[in-house]
């Protein structure tokens, strides 16, 4: 009580030291509010490297066995479907972690969480280089999917808590940039190694890689300084979980994530089977490099942050969907310019899109900020699954039209989601 009676006591210039600012000692109990970081300060760089390399280290991690699918096809004597496995069950493991490790982290912390979830999917990916049968690399490869989850729950969630609102927007499309270019780097790095060494080699550099960016991410970000720790109690995850889906914007949203990530998936998972053929017969270094399309990343998603601002949430996500729709179309066409110009649209509409959904959550959840990110990211990394994994079908029953068709089908969907987000009152967002 004395503490609490000289703090009210300071004056207006007194100065914040780093206890008051823990919420763990007596004068942030007190009632003393803890600032949020700004742009523009030492902390908002230490928080924007931090989680733009665990964003990076990710996406590399769970995506960099993309490219190397029909060599996974030809050394191991699979299919394309099966194949794709090696990718669906990372995503599948992830989306399944995601509806724990996000509760989890209400009730632990953010930052502890997301550095155990990298160094063991870091370790994880280190073990599958050198596994030698076809099941003990898609263990290892579910088991890193499972780790990664520890991550993408909590990071948007720790933006959410830790950035000034004012900047929120602008600092999620900071992190997806990172994530946009992490899937670039791991796709284009397994790519190009495979060719001139050995698909082990790419996924033990990548791995290292993680391991590094793992190391640097633990040393420099912020503690976290608004969590509060919630109950870990099944009542109370079930009440809000049926909370979360009382709201008449967030199941949209979670529909949203899955129509997304599954056309943006199935397109890739796909289009390396389609350059490695007649009539292309691209080397497999050429289509590992072709990832630089997710460079598009980094422009579009701080971009449709900026936007939102403008001109709302609602008509950014239509439009960026709808570039994801074009862009899918174009790539029927047979030149190799033309798809790769589809290609850009694609990722540009998709990181764009996804900037503004899941920034969408935390504004729309009452309470349970990491629950509810968790069931955007399920239904966002199920989707990846579900879809990666059906699209081999029509591959192989129809060729690409038949993957045009299937993901232009989710993408004219998720306009129509789109649509009903904008016409919801923003008056409901809390």
């Amino acid at each position: 009580m004395k503490t609490s009676r000289r703090i009210s006591a300071a004056p207006a210039s007194h100065s914040v030291n780093d206890d008051e600012l823990n919420p763990e000692t007596p004068v942030a109990r007190s009632g003393l509010k803890t600032p949020f970081i700004k742009r523009g300060t030492p902390e908002f760089i230490r928080v924007t490297l931090a989680l733009f390399s665990a964003g990076l280290a990710t996406f590399a991690l769970l995506y960099c066995v993309q490219p190397i699918l029909p060599v996974l096809s030809h050394d191991f004597g699979v299919s394309p479907a099966t194949s794709s496995l090696s990718l669906s069950l990372s995503t599948g493991l992830m989306a399944i972690g995601l509806l724990f490790t996000g509760p989890v982290s209400d009730a632990v912390g953010r930052k502890s969480v997301m550095v155990v979830a990298l160094f063991l999917a870091a370790g994880c990916t280190l073990v599958c280089s050198f596994m030698q049968s076809w099941d003990g690399i898609l263990i290892m490869r579910a088991l890193i999917g499972l780790s990664l989850s520890g991550v993408a729950a909590v990071a948007m969630t720790y933006l959410s808590e830790e950035i000034h609102p004012s900047v929120v927007a602008f600092s999620m499309g900071l992190y997806i940039s990172g994530n946009s270019i992490g899937g670039m780097s791991g796709r284009l790095v397994s790519g190009v190694l495979t060719d001139f060494f050995s698909w082990r080699i790419a996924v033990a550099f990548v791995g290292c890689f993680a391991l590094a960016a793992a190391i640097m991410f633990w040393r420099i970000l912020p503690a976290s300084k608004h969590f509060r720790a919630s109950s870990l109690k099944p009542r109370k995850m079930l009440i809000n979980f049926k909370l979360h889906w009382r709201d008449s914007g967030l199941p949209l949203l979670f529909a949203e994530g899955f129509l997304l990530m599954g056309s943006f998936v199935t397109l890739f998972n796909y289009i390396g089977y389609r350059l490695l053929s007649s009539p292309y017969h691209l080397s497999q270094a050429i289509v590992g490099i072709l990832s630089v399309v997710y460079l598009m990343g980094t422009y579009s998603s701080p971009k449709a942050g900026a936007l939102t601002g403008v001109y709302g949430r609602g008509p950014v996500l239509i439009g960026a969907t709808s570039l994801m729709l074009l862009g899918i179309l174009i790539t029927a066409f047979s030149p190799v310019w033309l798809i790769f110009v589809g290609m850009i649209l694609v990722t540009g509409g998709f990181f764009a899109a996804h900037s503004v959904a899941s920034g969408w959550i935390g504004r729309r959840a009452r309470r349970a900020k990491g629950q509810a990110s968790s069931l955007y990211l399920f239904s966002y990394y199920a989707g990846s699954s579900v879809a990666g994994t059906l699209g081999g079908f029509f591959w192989h029953s129809f060729g690409w039209y038949g993957i045009t068709g299937f993901i232009s089908l989710m993408l004219i969907a998720g306009v129509g989601v789109g649509f009903k987000l904008m016409r919801l009152p923003e008056a409901k967002a809390v």
